[in-house]
C-alpha cells in the first residue's frame, strides 16, 4: 500500500502587485518552513496594473472600467501561473499542499467602482481586495482549499489555537525563517504564522 506524502500548508500576505508566500510542513507542534516565495501579481509592462484603482481614479467610468477589467485578466492570470508553479515545486520536493491561509484587512464591503473611486480609503480597501481575489481564484484553480483570518486577529487565534503565549509564538515563529536566512521579514513571518494555523487543523 502506497504511503500518502506528507502535507503543507502555505500562508500568503498580499501587498499591491505582490504576495509574500511560505509554507510550512511537519508536525503542528514544530513545523519547518519548506519554500518562501515572493508571488509576482502585477505585469510591470501594463500601466497601472500595481495600482489598478490608483490609476483608474482620474478616468471616466467606462475607461476605469476598461482598465480595471485589462489589470484583472492579467492579475489573475499571474496568480494562477504562480500558484499552479507553487504547488509543483512543493510535490517535487514529495509534499501534499493540503491548505492556504491568507491574511484579510479590516476594511469595509466594497461598493460600486464609482463610489470606491471616490473615495482614497476604499481605493486602498479595494487595491487589497483585488489581489487577494487573484491569490482566490488561484488556489481554486489549482484545488488548494483557501481560508482567510484578519490579520489583526492572526496572533491571538494561533496563540489560542496552538496553546502558546503569543510572545513565545512570536518568537518561534521568527525562529523559523532561520535555517532559510534573509529574507524574514514581517511578511514571511506572517504568512508563515498563517500556514502553521492551517497545518494546526489538519489530521
Amino acid at each position: 500500500m502506497k504511503t500518502a506524502p506528507p502535507i503543507a500548508a502555505l500562508g500568503f500576505r498580499v501587498h499591491s502587485g505582490w504576495a509574500a508566500a511560505v509554507a510550512v510542513a511537519g508536525p503542528a507542534k514544530s513545523p519547518s518552513v519548506i519554500l518562501r516565495r515572493t508571488l509576482i501579481l502585477a505585469d510591470p509592462a501594463l500601466a497601472g496594473s500595481k495600482q489598478p484603482f490608483h490609476a483608474a481614479a482620474g478616468l471616466e467610468l467606462q475607461k476605469a472600467e476598461k482598465l480595471i477589467q485589462r489589470c484583472t485578466e492579467s492579475t489573475h492570470a499571474l496568480a494562477q501561473q504562480a500558484l499552479r508553479s507553487v504547488v509543483a515545486e512543493l510535490r517535487k520536493l514529495g509534499y501534499r499542499p493540503a491548505g492556504a491561509c491568507i491574511l484579510l484587512s479590516s476594511g469595509r464591503e466594497l461598493g460600486a467602482l464609482e463610489s470606491i473611486l471616490a473615495s482614497h480609503a476604499m481605493i486602498h480597501t479595494a487595491e487589497g481586495e483585488f489581489f487577494r481575489e487573484a491569490l482566490r481564484r488561484g488556489c481554486k484553480k489549482s484545488a488548494v482549499p483557501l481560508t482567510g483570518i484578519k490579520e489583526r486577529e492572526l496572533l491571538d487565534h494561533a496563540a489560542e489555537k496552538l496553546r502558546l503565549p503569543p510572545g513565545k509564538l512570536q518568537a518561534r515563529t521568527a525562529k523559523l525563517g532561520e535555517p532559510l536566512g534573509p529574507p524574514w521579514r514581517q511578511d514571511e513571518k506572517l504568512a508563515a504564522l498563517a500556514g502553521w494555523l492551517v497545518l494546526s487543523v489538519k489530521p
